[in-house]
C-alpha cells in the first residue's frame, strides 16, 4: 500500500513537480497530492535576494584595495536556473537535499567581481577610493546591458558599494598626505589672511597719504592765494598812498604858491601869526633883534613886486 502525501508551495515559490524524471506540473506557489516513492518537487524562489561580497583587487598603479558591497537579485527564469542547479526539496520538512541554492548568490558575485576587477583597473587608486559609486553603477549596467546573468536565471535588481577601502599602511600614507594637505590649506589660509591684513593696512596708509597730500596741496593753493592777496593788498595801499602823497603835494605846492605874491617880511609875519595861534603847544620862543626889526619895517599886505 502506498503513502500519500501533499504539498503546498509558497507564493514565491515556482514549483515543478517530477514524476518519474518527467515534469508533470509547474507553476508558482502549487499545491498537489504525490506519491513519495516515485515524485520529486524542485522549488526555485522567484522573491528578491541580497548577497553581500567583499572583494581584494589591484589597481592600475598597483595598489590593493578592499571593495565591499552588496547586490539585489531574483530568480526571473525559473526552470533556467533549475537546469543548472538543484533545488530539489524533500516535501516533508521544505529542506533542499543539496546545497545548490546557497551556491547561486556566489556564482553572481564571482560575475560580479570580474567585471568589478575589469573597472578598477582601469583606475589608479585615488580615483578608485573616490569614484566607488561610479564604478558600481557601470558595473550594474554592463551586467543588465550585456545579460551576464542570463545563463543562471538571474536578473539584478541592484549593486551598490559599501567601501573601498586601501590597505592599513597605504591608509596611514594617505591620510599623512591629506593631513599634510590639510595644514598646507590651513597655513595658506593664515597666510593670505595675513597677506590681506597687509594689503588693507596699505590702502589705508596710501589714503592717509593721499589725505595729508591734498591738505598739503590745498593748504599751499592757500598760502599762494594769501600771499597774491597780500601783495595785491601791498600793491593798492602803496598805489593809495602814492596818489595820496601826490594829492598832497599838489596842494602844498598850491597852498606854497600863494605865498610866492607876498614879500619876505610878510611871510614872516603870516608865521609869526600862525605862532601865536598856536602858543599853548610851544614850551619856548626867541626871537631875534633881526627878526622883531623884520617885523617891525615889514609893509603886511604889500606884494612883494610893488
Amino acid at each position: 500500500m502506498f503513502s500519500v502525501g501533499f504539498f503546498k508551495g509558497q507564493p514565491n515559490e515556482y514549483i515543478l513537480k517530477y514524476v518519474n524524471g518527467r515534469v508533470r506540473k509547474e507553476g508558482p506557489g502549487l499545491a498537489f497530492y504525490y506519491l513519495p516513492h516515485n515524485t520529486q518537487v524542485v522549488a526555485v524562489p522567484t522573491s528578491s535576494m541580497d548577497a553581500p561580497f567583499i572583494f581584494n583587487e589591484v589597481t592600475n598603479n598597483f595598489q590593493s584595495v578592499t571593495i565591499q558591497g552588496q547586490c539585489t537579485y531574483r530568480i526571473a527564469n525559473p526552470r533556467q536556473a533549475a537546469s543548472l542547479l538543484n533545488f530539489t526539496m524533500n516535501p516533508f520538512n521544505r529542506a533542499y537535499v543539496s546545497e545548490d541554492p546557497d551556491r547561486l548568490a556566489k556564482r553572481i558575485t564571482n560575475v560580479i567581481q570580474m567585471e568589478t576587477r575589469s573597472e578598477i583597473q582601469k583606475r589608479s587608486l585615488e580615483e578608485t577610493l573616490g569614484q566607488s559609486e561610479a564604478i558600481a553603477a557601470a558595473v550594474f549596467a554592463h551586467l543588465r546591458d550585456d545579460a551576464l546573468l542570463a545563463p543562471l536565471g538571474v536578473e539584478l535588481l541592484s549593486l551598490f558599494f559599501v567601501a573601498a577601502k586601501p590597505t592599513p599602511e597605504v591608509a596611514k600614507a594617505l591620510e599623512a598626505t591629506y593631513r599634510e594637505t590639510l595644514l598646507r590649506k590651513a597655513d595658506e589660509a593664515v597666510y593670505a589672511r595675513r597677506a590681506a591684513a597687509v594689503e588693507e593696512e596699505r590702502k589705508i596708509k596710501e589714503n592717509e597719504l593721499s589725505t595729508d597730500i591734498t591738505l598739503e596741496q590745498q593748504r599751499q593753493k592757500l598760502i599762494e592765494l594769501q600771499g597774491t592777496n597780500a601783495q595785491q593788498e601791498a600793491e593798492f595801499r602803496g598805489q593809495a598812498m602814492e596818489q595820496e602823497a601826490a594829492h598832497r603835494a599838489r596842494a602844498t605846492e598850491m597852498e606854497m604858491a600863494i605865498y610866492h605874491t607876498f614879500a619876505p617880511p610878510a611871510i614872516l609875519a603870516l608865521a609869526m601869526k600862525e605862532l601865536g595861534q598856536n602858543a599853548d603847544r610851544i614850551g619856548n620862543l626867541t626871537i631875534t633883534s633881526e627878526i622883531l626889526a623884520a617885523l617891525l619895517n615889514a609893509p603886511i599886505g604889500t606884494p612883494s613886486n610893488e
